[in-house]
């Protein structure tokens, strides 16, 4: 079994396990119902900082549980059909290309990711004119950071493939499959620790834009907003902690038993990851605002994935601020 197929398998394990252990099933009113939560990515030390706050919501009287998709459209898709509740990326495109009655609700990052080349087949962003980049997902952040730089740089890839986890990118650089992707602060230093100056990251300058959010069907947001709020609350409280002290996503992590089949080496390094993340802003600590929708859509912009926003643009059109107000008013 190759090193990707190895990463795979552990981590869909603990994605299943994650799962399992989330889910808190009720069979009484819809307020007693679990908000489902939709995730299109698999289990990663990423993630613990949402499955805390998950846990805190649970232990305020908040059912929740989640699940895994194969990809963010998956994810996207089941929100819509009303599979799920919550859905985890930044939907921009999506809900301006199809109206889709979706809103998101909790800014969780920003865009912190590392283009990065393998050093004996390439040197720099022209280099990767007529050859092929792998990103996370169609419409993620990964894929229109990759295709702004394209535009920046006046090339033209001659595919875009899509990987989801980061750690599964990395185990392919390292495996010598793929040679040009992007990839989050932990794989970066993985690859750097296993190849050393073979895998050379790429510059990226002035990107500010939402790397995922959490979004909800409007119906939803209305129906369960007492219980978003607390939701929110909560991923407020956890957003905070994570920035005063980045250790306590480790320590938290053992009080709640979660991803307990993740390999020693990334359990080893949750403290290191959500330390450097702290320290570059990756965990905005106010959960999101207008201005916030504005940059990200001119992001997007660029990469050319949506339209421009333009002077009479509405935030209101991709966020509900409800809940996000309703947690800080408590």
């Amino acid at each position: 079994m190759t090193l990707t197929r190895r990463m795979f398998s552990v981590l869909a394990g603990a994605a299943a396990l994650a799962a399992a252990s989330l889910g808190a099933p009720s069979d009484s009113s819809a307020q007693d119902k679990p908000i489902r939560v939709a995730m299109g990515d698999i289990a990663s030390v990423e993630s613990l900082g949402l499955l805390i706050a998950m846990e805190r919501a649970k232990e305020r009287g908040v059912p929740m549980e989640l699940t895994f998709f194969n990809s963010e459209d998956v994810a996207t898709q089941a929100v819509v059909g009303g599979q799920a509740d919550v859905g985890v990326g930044a939907p921009y495109a999506f809900i301006q290309n199809s109206n889709a009655p979706i809103r998101m609700f909790f800014r969780m990052s920003t865009l912190l990711f590392f283009p990065v080349v393998n050093s004996e087949v390439y040197s720099g962003w022209k280099d990767l004119d007529g050859e092929e980049v792998t990103v996370h997902s169609r419409g993620s952040g990964t894929e229109a950071l990759m295709r702004l730089m394209e535009g920046i740089h006046g090339i033209k890839y001659s595919n875009i493939s899509y990987v989801p986890g980061s750690e599964v990118r990395a185990g392919a650089m390292l495996q010598g499959t793929i040679n040009a992707t992007i990839v989050d602060a932990a794989a970066f230093r993985l690859l750097q620790e296993k190849g050393g100056a073979k895998f050379a990251r790429l510059p990226v300058e002035g990107v500010d834009a939402t790397d995922e959010a959490l979004y909800g069907n409007i119906d939803f947001l209305e129906q369960r907003g007492d219980d978003v709020a607390v939701f929110v609350e909560e991923l407020l409280r956890t957003w905070k902690d994570i920035n005063d002290n980045p250790a306590i996503v480790a320590e938290l992590r053992k009080q709640y038993d979660l991803l307990p089949d993740l390999p020693d080496e990334a359990a080893a390094d949750i403290e290191n990851y959500y330390r450097e993340a702290a320290e570059s802003g990756v965990y905005p600590t106010d959960g999101g605002s207008p201005d916030d929708a504005r940059d990200d859509v001119a992001f997007l912009a660029a990469a050319g994935q949506v339209k421009e926003p333009g002077d009479n643009f509405d935030p209101t059109q991709y966020w509900s601020f409800d809940a996000l107000e309703a947690a800080r008013q408590r």
